[in-house]
């Protein structure tokens, strides 16, 4: 524990005048009734009282003490530490596109894979993980971080509307996704840079092909893992109508040569989850990376810790106040 004003602390010195001068004000007390001989009191018992006499002083003291430290503001210490740990740089790339609406994963594709990602970010303290999201477009979600709250936070905010209400262009940009995530992973110096690329689709939007984006993951030593999440067939799929949610069956295009591809081309592999527990299982297989040492610089910020004090004095004053009241009350 620190103190942001310490000078205050110095207050404390102003304590010792203080208790000299009750003791001496104590002594010198003049008694109220005056006998020829005590003698026939030596004997007498004594109440309770008498031991209460200076607690009331004691409780000031302690008060005042408290008092000061609340000035003083105490506060936790900062902690900076430079740790070495194991990890790799993650990046998720995820389709939002409107297909991850379909419910052939429960409770649909996207909520089902965001609970599977969670729980595969949680299982990795250690490792750098960012989140780039893509349909008919690509943009970053939550940069490379190990401040995995923030970045579940953001996660969890992931919503298929960005492409259904029209905030980004609909379809399924694989390429655009895959080169952005690239160049969140470029100039990472972890000996280990891995993309981890969802998809229900195939590729038909953006400007880089999938291939490329694959040969360029390649070059700065990328590699990436593909999942196709959807079931074989058909999968319902949710339509609003004036009448409710309608549903369609619509059939499940996915692109496994591609995306199979894409593994093959930067010496990642591809998974295929048509199922719940399959997806669990994909990325249980995704976990068996191998890991890199990182360097972290930790920082806990300071905390105000003057409550406890501020308490103490208030109780303190309070049962100085209520025995002068009670059971110490004098009579002028």
């Amino acid at each position: 524990m620190v103190f942001a004003n310490i000078e205050y602390l110095f207050l404390l010195l102003l304590l010792i005048p203080y208790i000299i001068w009750y003791i001496l004000k104590k002594s010198k007390n003049e008694p109220t009734l005056q006998v020829s001989d005590t003698h026939m009191y030596a004997y007498a018992p004594r109440s309770y009282k008498i031991y209460l006499l200076h607690v009331p002083f004691v409780l000031r003291i302690i008060a005042l003490i408290m008092l000061i430290l609340v000035l003083a503001r105490p506060q936790t210490t900062d902690n900076w530490q430079n740790t070495e740990i194991e990890g790799i740089d993650i990046i998720l790339a995820m389709d939002v596109s409107t297909s991850m609406l379909a419910e052939d994963l429960k409770p649909n594709r996207l909520e089902a894979a965001k609970q599977v990602a969670a729980e595969f970010i949680n299982g990795r303290p250690n490792d750098n993980i960012g989140l780039t999201i893509f349909a008919g477009e690509s943009f970053t979600q939550c940069p490379l971080t190990v401040d995995h709250a923030v970045l579940l936070n953001l996660f969890n905010g992931i919503k298929c509307d960005v492409a259904q209400c029209g905030l980004i262009e609909d379809g399924t940009a694989i390429g655009l996704g895959i080169a952005n995530a690239v160049t969140r992973l470029r100039d990472s110096k972890a000996k280990s840079k891995v993309i981890i690329l969802l998809t229900d689709g195939s590729n038909n939007r953006g400007d880089i092909s999938p291939l490329t984006a694959a040969e360029i993951a390649k070059s700065f030593g990328i590699r990436v893992y593909t999942i196709g999440v959807g079931t074989n067939g058909t999968a319902p799929y949710p339509v609003p109508t004036y009448a409710g949610t309608q549903y369609v069956n619509m059939p499940v295009e996915i692109d496994e040569s591609t995306l199979t591809q894409i593994a093959g081309i930067s010496d990642g592999n591809y998974f295929r989850a048509t199922s719940n527990s399959k997806l669990e299982e994909v990325y249980g297989e995704i976990d068996k990376l191998e890991k890199t040492k990182l360097n972290v610089k930790e920082y806990s910020k300071r905390e105000e810790e003057y409550q406890v004090f501020a308490w103490i004095a208030f109780f303190c004053v309070l049962s100085e106040v209520l025995l002068r009241n009670s059971i110490l009350k004098s009579i002028p």
